[in-house]
């Protein structure tokens, strides 16, 4: 089990909680940190119990009941001669910016006793991006932490300039006092501390019962006073009769969880999925986009919120530090405090090269699967802004491809493997830009496709139709000469600044299938070619082969293997014909996640299935993950293609 795996995860409205398997937190950082968090920042990061006067021993230790819910059972330190006098009973759950426990103890004597109960509590308001083990520091000039006890609980506040967030605490019954935390106790203490602990004296008699009941609601800058709540279907009975179907249950069940409310193009309240957690709950632009496409025959209302969502943020004007441009679509935002003082450039983050023809090609498969011409209508005008950003800021008028330039403030690498180095030469060597990233390529040929059908069979321009399908046909013809390696038989990873071609030999290719930006005679083979063993570890296709310099199975983008990445293929190994290479993919997923509890996570690392018992995890990976989460019901659609 990771560290990650021993965290205690809640999640439901935009809001998290990561907890201790005792239900505490501590304010840990780095790769798993613990908390309650929302909007981007740590809205309490202690939350210690103890019980006359020790750390109670868990019996049960705290355990999901549901995705939202978690429970536990702990008792004061005891011996078999001197049992403890009693039990406590906890209970955890997240909802809306909120964040509940119930302490039920419960008397274990004939005789009457009291239950001595102190809680410290502390929130640092940290960002998430300090959060991370990067070991980056952010200066925070004139920042104010402050705690200040009520008649029932604890406020906490914290201020810079303009920036305002609070956190509060009541409880019922109320605490007995309300004092400053002792130094000196097991947890991570931030500057700035404001802990205080609460404490109570709760009288139980006889095997009798006594309750005990907190409520922590965050309130986060520039938020509403309470956080709008996610609709939430009814989840009917699971049906399943095979693990296909059960992770596909899993799948939409962990989308549902991820749901979050943002603001559409005409300020309506839209519900999309955000990305993951810990680091991505949040509208981007990628990653919903594709989990959405992969829902499109099963949940079209995730298509059309999402890109309502992006139309809202797609970009106006020119901001290098950001990366807007006109036309552009976002690829994150973010909340936070370092980004509303811009020491982050992700506020509104535009890095991304993919994000805007992948909006293009959800428009048009929305229409195209649900016969429904209104929400093309609405945004045509958004779409026509896309596509001029293509032609121009994108490069494809003037490199003759998309492209981008390593942004050294933000993502050196702007395509869904955006990690440093990730698009690199055999040798390890990463491409210097622009690049010319090749799945780019066939994302922006399906845009242009795609969008000359709705300008002929919802707007009625035959003229841009036309003009569209012609800049298609010559990505098209050109692609196929300035990036395929004969000797390789196999597409470049891209094409660098020089115009040389990036030769590691990558999953990327696969999703040139999936576009139809190659011939079938090409594409054929190069479906063929990810099934090889070096490509296809069992589980999943690597996003790396093996044996080559650079791969290595724990890296983030150059040997692991990612459900979503395999699933894009399998749409396009379906499209082509290659009903064995998509059955088996399928089975490799399917086996993996029934080994995860029927969830897939983000990644998984890239060892062989011959020399593992099971998938081995990937350390960081983020679980539940969106487009991870999608990919079963993105397989069944490819199942039934072929």
């Amino acid at each position: 089990m990771t560290a990650a795996d021993a965290r205690v995860q809640l999640v439901r409205d935009a809001t998290f909680a990561r907890l201790d398997t005792d239900g505490g937190i501590t304010g840990t950082r780095g790769t798993t940190p613990d908390g309650v968090f929302l909007r981007d920042a740590r809205h309490l990061s202690r939350w210690q119990l103890t019980v006359d006067g020790t750390t109670p021993v868990a019996l049960v230790p705290a355990t999901a009941e549901a995705d939202h819910t978690a429970a536990g059972v702990l008792t004061p330190k005891g011996t078999r001669d001197h049992p403890p006098a009693y039990t406590v009973f906890r209970r955890q759950t997240v909802t809306a910016g909120t964040f509940t426990e119930h302490l039920r103890l419960v008397s274990n004597r004939p005789d009457p006793v009291t239950a001595h109960v102190e809680l410290t509590v502390d929130a640092d308001f940290a960002d998430l991006f300090e959060l991370r083990a990067d070991d980056r520091h952010y200066p925070k000039p004139g920042a104010r932490h402050a705690a200040h006890p009520t008649d029932d609980g604890l406020f906490l506040d914290y201020r810079r300039d303009d920036w305002h967030s609070r956190t509060t605490v009541t409880s019922r019954p109320a605490p007995d006092a309300v004092t400053p935390a002792q130094t000196g106790r097991t947890a991570q203490t931030a500057p700035g501390s404001t802990a205080h602990t609460l404490t109570w004296s709760l009288e139980l008699d006889g095997h009798g019962e006594a309750d005990l009941h907190l409520t922590v609601r965050a309130h986060p800058h520039g938020a509403a006073d309470r956080t709008p709540s996610v609709p939430h279907p009814h989840r009917q009975p699971s049906t399943a009769t095979d693990d296909l179907a059960r992770t596909c249950e899993r799948g939409l069940a962990d989308v549902e969880l991820l749901t979050i409310p943002v603001t559409g193009v005409d300020g309506e309240e839209v519900y999309v999925p955000a990305a993951g957690i810990p680091w991505f709950l949040t509208l981007f632009g990628r990653d919903s986009l594709l989990t959405s496409y992969f829902l499109l025959p099963y949940r079209p209302e995730s298509a059309a919120a999402t890109l309502s969502a992006l139309a809202a943020t797609q970009g106006q004007g020119y901001d290098a530090f950001s990366g807007e441009q006109p036309g552009r679509i976002v690829h994150e935002t973010r909340h936070g405090e370092l980004a509303h003082f811009r020491q982050v450039p992700y506020g509104r983050y535009y890095g991304a090269v993919d994000a805007t023809p992948l909006f293009l090609v959800l428009l048009q498969a929305h229409y195209e699967t649900t016969g429904d011409r209104s929400l093309a209508v609405r945004l045509e005008q958004h779409a026509r802004r896309a596509v001029d950003w293509m032609l121009t800021d994108g490069g494809l008028e003037k490199h003759g491809y998309l492209v981008y330039t390593p942004d050294p403030n933000g993502l050196v690498n702007q395509n869904w493997k955006d990690s440093a180095g990730a698009i690199c030469f055999t040798d390890g060597t990463q491409a210097e830009g622009p690049i010319a990233v090749s799945e780019a390529q066939g994302y922006a040929y399906d845009a242009l496709v795609r969008t000359a059908d709705l300008a002929q069979s919802v707007w009625r321009d035959e003229a841009f139709a036309h003009r569209l399908r012609e800049t298609a046909v010559r990505l098209r013809d050109r692609f196929l000469t300035d990036f395929w390696m004969p000797g390789a038989d196999f597409p470049a990873l891209a094409l660098d600044g020089h115009g040389r071609q990036v030769d590691a030999l990558a999953s990327d290719a696969g999703h040139l299938l999936w576009s139809g930006i190659l011939d079938g005679d090409h594409a054929r083979r190069v479906g063929a070619r990810l099934l090889e063993p070096d490509f296809f570890s069992g589980w999943a296709i690597r996003t790396l082969a093996a044996g080559q310099q650079p791969y290595h199975p724990l890296s983030y983008h150059r040997g692991s293997a990612w459900p979503h990445d395999n699933a894009v293929i399998a749409l396009g190994l379906a499209r082509h014909g290659l009903a064995d290479e998509v059955r088996a993919v399928t089975e490799g997923l399917v086996a993996a996640a029934a080994r995860h509890d029927y969830r897939l996570p983000e990644v998984i690392a890239g060892y062989a299935r011959s020399a593992t018992a099971g998938p081995v995890p990937y350390p960081h990976a983020c679980s539940p993950q969106a487009w991870a989460a999608a990919t079963p019901l993105a397989l069944s659609t490819a199942l039934r293609q072929v």
